[in-house]
């Protein structure tokens, strides 16, 4: 895999440094002097086939959309046994006292297909959020930058990842909400169902469509929190790396060199990342496995105690996860040659004010 994309990392015309016309020598002819020099039409075009579509273009938030839905889709559904394990020592840590212990209990009574639960609603679920997080986080991005200014993004480029992501964030959540509502109840109730097909209709049936939404509020205080934590531990995580650990600037490094401080900062993001939501996600797994108990009264019962049950898991598989989802969606980018900016630098008009230029 690593192989592949490193092949598709170098044949990527992002592998090159910044394409210049250069000449290829005096024109000359046989039956005549030596022309003027003509530029490369090879190079000349290269440069306009250099990035794909504009930053900032539809095509580009497009893209950045479909790369959300394969980073955030494949990674969720591949850990599903992680996540449903967690879920049940969450929802019942008498039963389920640990990760091991948890596998060995749902191996004895589901079996191996019993790992699987919960596989439909996760990855249409967690596709139509990544769309919408990564999609609109470039959209927020942008528009907020805007609004900022060039030396204020600078300054406050942390602010910008933290208001940019919780905006985009907003509206994943409600795009997830229905499917993970139905994933918690066929993954911690047992008997109740075993498919999507047969678990959203009897959750209608039950409570209405506020069956899929109800939890939308516990969601929000675990992704909002948790995105936020992702993008900007991310972006400055990249920043740091190549300022203090990369040995060369990232405009030398190969893209495979790239897609590998691309994984390792996502990881460290993970880590952080699960920590900040892990007691929001266990109101929520509890709450979509009971009926008409609130936030509030789950969070009371539970206690400080009971909210950071599971945490373990949590952190090996949101860390996992992190890292993969930065490491598909940068690849998404390197493949389709989307402009992918640099670590930001401070802008000459406020390095002047500054006094760091002569």
């Amino acid at each position: 895999m690593f192989s592949s994309v490193a092949h598709l990392a170098r044949a990527n015309p992002f592998h090159a440094p910044h394409l210049q016309l250069v000449s290829d020598g005096p024109r000359s002819s046989p039956a005549g002097p030596p022309g003027p020099p003509r530029r490369s039409r090879n190079l000349a075009a290269a440069a306009v086939e250099e990035y794909s579509c504009e930053y900032g273009s539809m095509k580009f938030y497009a893209l950045c959309g479909f790369g959300g839905v394969l980073s955030c889709g494949l990674t969720h559904t591949a850990v599903v046994p992680l996540d449903l394990v967690k879920c049940r020592m969450q929802v019942d840590p008498q039963k389920y006292k640990g990760i091991f212990n948890g596998f060995s209990v749902t191996l004895k009574e589901d079996g191996v297909r019993g790992l699987a639960k919960g596989w439909a609603p996760t990855f249409i679920g967690y596709s139509m959020q990544g769309l919408c997080k990564f999609g609109f986080y470039e959209v927020f991005k942008v528009l907020y930058s805007n609004m900022l200014g060039e030396e204020n993004t600078y300054l406050w480029r942390t602010s910008l990842y933290l208001a940019s992501s919780a905006s985009a964030e907003f509206f994943a959540d409600i795009a997830l909400a229905p499917m993970e509502a139905a994933k918690v109840r066929i993954q911690t109730q047992p008997g109740y169902a075993n498919t999507l097909r047969d678990a959203a209709p009897k959750m209608y049936k039950e409570e209405g469509i506020k069956a899929f939404y109800k939890g939308v509020a516990p969601l929000w205080m675990r992704q909002i929190p948790y995105t936020m934590m992702k993008f900007a531990c991310f972006e400055r995580t990249v920043e740091a790396l190549y300022k203090f650990v990369v040995p060369k600037p990232r405009s030398e490094c190969t893209k495979a060199e790239q897609l590998v401080v691309t994984f390792v900062a996502g990881y460290i993001a993970g880590v952080f990342c699960a920590i900040v939501s892990h007691p929001a996600d266990s109101v929520v797994s509890v709450l979509n496995k009971e009926k008409g108990s609130s936030a509030t009264q789950v969070l009371q019962r539970l206690g400080f105690k009971g909210v950071w049950k599971g945490l373990f898991a949590r952190i090996i598989m949101i860390g996992t996860l992190t890292a993969l989802q930065w490491f598909i969606y940068d690849s998404v980018k390197v493949y389709f040659r989307l402009p992918r900016p640099p670590p930001p630098e401070m802008p000459e008009s406020l390095k002047k004010k500054l006094g760091l230029t002569q």
